[in-house]
């Protein structure tokens, strides 16, 4: 078994039983009625929820390419931003190294593609931070620290989503450098002492308590999203990524492809939106084709369990004080 396999293997556990499957802020379990656990504790399933039981939340969805976010979170984010959530979406990179032409076209189509991102998840703004792509381990960490933490404390942003960085086997500096600068802005952005001048200009302390940790090879998993309510819009997400997603134009130009040879691919379609929709659902969601990197897609994950579509996160909750809990169950009146 190829260590990847079997790491996988260790962290999600097998396909469980529909009848297995608790509903969100309980755990999925085996129809032997065995937790799965991870090394972060039982893995949960979250649902969509009817209403808008996340009014006045608000989220931030951190990528460094204008691609990261659609491929591997956009799910999350709609289904999120659907109940009741406001949205920022802030990319790190200006995606230079991507798409046709000079590398200034590369940066001029990934923003306006970043901007069809954000309008396709129904997120409220974009912020483009700007970095030189595939040199951000190059930048002075507390730059770009500093930066998020501006943010954090502007936005008032309650949960973030972005790249784990505790991932396994990531090669692209872009990534894990993000990463590691969300996972601290998100607890000094509450520190009192951190950039005092924040203050000065009427921001407040303000840390980020709830986290969706994505990665794009192993990782530790904890969290399940169901997404099978919001799968079209992510699919858009990823249509409107044309500098370099895997959607874009590609199922049109396969469709063509197929017809210069005299073939057809039923999944396509008749015509070049369907092509390009179906494409993405068929050859990007239901197939293990990511990156190359045994990723399971989101029809594979789902379906261990039980469900259409899903997305998988190393998820860290709002931290619960054992004091106020304590006097919650056991204070009396005066």
């Amino acid at each position: 078994m190829r260590r990847r396999e079997l790491i996988e293997g260790a962290l999600l556990g097998g396909a469980l039983a529909g009848s297995g499957i608790q509903a969100f802020g309980q755990s999925a379990r085996t129809p032997g009625n065995q937790a799965q656990f991870t090394c972060q504790g039982e893995i949960v399933v979250e649902r969509a929820v009817p209403g808008k039981p996340h009014t006045g939340k608000v989220l931030a969805a951190i990528q460094p390419h204008a691609d990261d976010v659609p491929l591997f979170a956009g799910g999350t984010v709609a289904k999120l931003i659907q109940e009741g959530y406001t949205g920022y979406l802030i990319r790190t990179t200006n995606d230079e190294m991507t798409g046709l032409g000079t590398r200034g076209e590369g940066v001029l189509h990934n923003e306006q593609d970043n901007e069809a991102v954000a309008r396709a998840l129904g997120l409220k703004k974009t912020y483009d931070l700007s970095y030189r792509n595939h040199r951000l381990d190059a930048i002075s960490p507390q730059d770009l620290r500093g930066r998020l933490i501006f943010l954090f404390r502007l936005l008032q942003v309650d949960t973030v989503i972005c790249y784990d960085h505790w991932g396994l086997y990531e090669e692209n500096p872009d990534h894990y450098v993000t990463a590691a600068a969300v996972e601290s802005a998100c607890w000094m952005a509450g520190m009192d002492k951190d950039y005092p001048e924040h203050f000065e200009a009427g921001l407040k302390p303000h840390g980020v308590k709830e986290k969706y940790y994505f990665a794009r090879g192993p990782q530790i998993a904890n969290r399940i999203v169901d997404i099978s309510s919001v799968i079209d819009q992510k699919v858009e997400a990823i249509r409107a990524n044309v500098t370099q997603g895997p959607g874009g134009g590609n199922g049109a130009q396969l469709r063509a492809r197929l017809q210069a040879r005299g073939l057809r691919l039923a999944d396509l379609g008749s015509d070049d939106e369907t092509a390009s929709r179906n494409y993405i659902k068929r050859f990007v969601l239901d197939y293990d084709s990511l990156y190359q990197r045994g990723v399971p897609s989101d029809r594979e994950i789902g379906a261990r369990y039980g469900l259409e579509w899903a997305e998988r996160f190393h998820y860290i909750r709002p931290a619960e004080s054992r004091l106020e809990a304590y006097i919650s169950r056991h204070a009396v009146a005066l």
